[in-house]
């Protein structure tokens, strides 16, 4: 067996997919179909949508070629991508280097608004589905999967047009020295799984474990410095891979919207996250020192974030759920806003907004085409209630779904894992 069939085996993905009867797929896509009714979820995209799409992938290489000029060639920077197993696009790729005085964090975002852009239907498109809706078992694209998976794919060995955040950091503190932000061209190394990344991490003779060691250890200290900071973390046992993507994605979401906001004065979808009242942090913190075996040190009471991330560090496993569920009750809604003031509290972020994900979020194709531009689309404000709207209705249609799938005796994390296969209704094997 080879050392990634090894990393995969076991896994839920390794189990192969969850079989169901004809029947029961049946009422699963009434389910979606009554659920995208309810929702406006547009599941199908119009001809024309296609068609465009069809037509910004024809002849990709020569014109990237053609491109190449007008960007900063990075094509020679070792650089690669961690995503699930199942992932269908890989829209960011990162490199790193240590030099005497600094470290360097390239984040490199696919530059889909080189593709989609207000001239185009994909855009209209975009702003009318809001996000992708991810369901278990079933995607809802907010761009044409034909594009996002082609030529806004950062794939291995292939020449791609990005959108690059370069990253000068302090070594003692991590603070910001300089950042850059411009078009780029780059050519990844390799597409690793989270599990081939946390092997690579282990093996100190396989390719990328240097480039992996090191940006495992700037992410490490990141995201210690957030939760000394105040950085609420609901989820304290991620894996190291999965550190990595969230600290260097976090990092290129702040330096892009500091950027804006300090560097260029100019507006952009920013993420608010207003604050719970102190009344309802208290009550959070009282049903969260009421569970058995949990105690919130006493030292931290004054600072919630910091009370909720100490005791989830010494709970018992069997409570981690309860007490991230009395966090989330409290918490108001994020929402995207024109104006950062009020800053993000679960981040505790002053000026926080999203640039990572063009292909699945309308919030950070805006922002890739404001920093392009250096302007700002006239209905800007219209655009974040769009994207706040929709991004609710995407929440509200998965917890739905996931309901749905309970009540006819599947697993919805078992489906998200391991996908759905159709058989013959007497060879349909629902236990999970």
């Amino acid at each position: 067996m080879s050392d990634d069939a090894q990393a995969e085996a076991g896994t839920a993905e390794g189990q192969g997919p969850v079989e169901i009867s004809e029947d029961l797929a049946r009422h699963l896509e009434n389910k979606r179909d009554d659920l995208f009714e309810k929702f406006e979820i547009r599941d199908e995209f119009p001809q024309a949508v296609l068609e465009e799409a069809e037509e910004r992938t024809d002849d990709v290489i020569a014109e990237i070629e053609d491109e190449i000029d007008e960007r900063t060639d990075l094509r020679d920077l070792t650089t690669w991508t961690t995503d699930p197993i199942d992932a269908q696009d890989f829209d960011d790729a990162i490199s790193v280097e240590e030099r005497d005085d600094e470290y360097v964090l390239w984040v490199h975002i696919a530059d889909v608004t080189h593709y989609v852009n207000p001239e185009t239907s994909m855009w209209d498109e975009a702003v009318e589905r809001g996000n992708t809706v991810y369901l278990p078992g079933y995607t809802i694209h907010m761009l044409p999967p034909v594009l996002a998976e082609t030529v806004c794919s950062l794939v291995p060995n292939e020449d791609r047009l990005a959108h690059t955040v370069e990253m000068h950091l302090d070594k003692e503190n991590l603070s910001y020295e300089t950042i850059e932000i411009y078009k780029s061209v780059i050519e990844s190394d390799e597409r690793l799984t989270y599990a081939q990344a946390e092997k690579r991490l282990e093996d100190p003779d396989a390719p990328l474990h240097e480039e992996n060691t090191l940006v495992h250890e700037l992410a490490d200290r990141m995201h210690e410095q957030r939760k000394e900071d105040g950085s609420l973390v609901l989820n304290p046992a991620r894996d190291r891979a999965h550190t990595i993507i969230e600290e260097c994605m976090l990092k290129a979401n702040k330096a892009v919207t500091h950027t804006l906001m300090w560097d260029r004065g100019v507006e952009a979808m920013y993420r608010v996250h207003p604050q719970p009242s102190p009344d309802e942090w208290s009550k959070a913190l009282r049903e969260i020192q009421d569970l058995d075996g949990v105690s919130i040190p006493g030292s931290t009471w004054e600072d919630p974030r910091k009370a909720v991330n100490a005791t989830l560090e010494d709970a018992p496993g069997r409570q981690l759920d309860k007490i991230q569920w009395a966090v989330m009750k409290v918490m108001p809604r994020a929402r995207y806003m024109n104006d950062p003031f009020g800053g993000h509290h679960a981040l505790n972020f002053e000026i926080y907004g999203h640039f990572t994900s063009p292909i699945r979020r309308l919030s950070d194709l805006i922002n890739h085409w404001i920093v392009y531009q250096n302007d700002v689309p006239e209905n800007l404000v219209e655009l974040c209630d769009r994207a706040s709207d929709k991004q609710k209705d995407a929440e509200q249609c998965e917890r739905e779904y996931k309901n749905f799938l309970q009540e006819v005796g599947l697993d919805p994390m078992a489906v998200n894992n391991r996908g759905i296969e159709v058989v013959d209704d007497e060879d349909a094997d629902k236990t999970l």
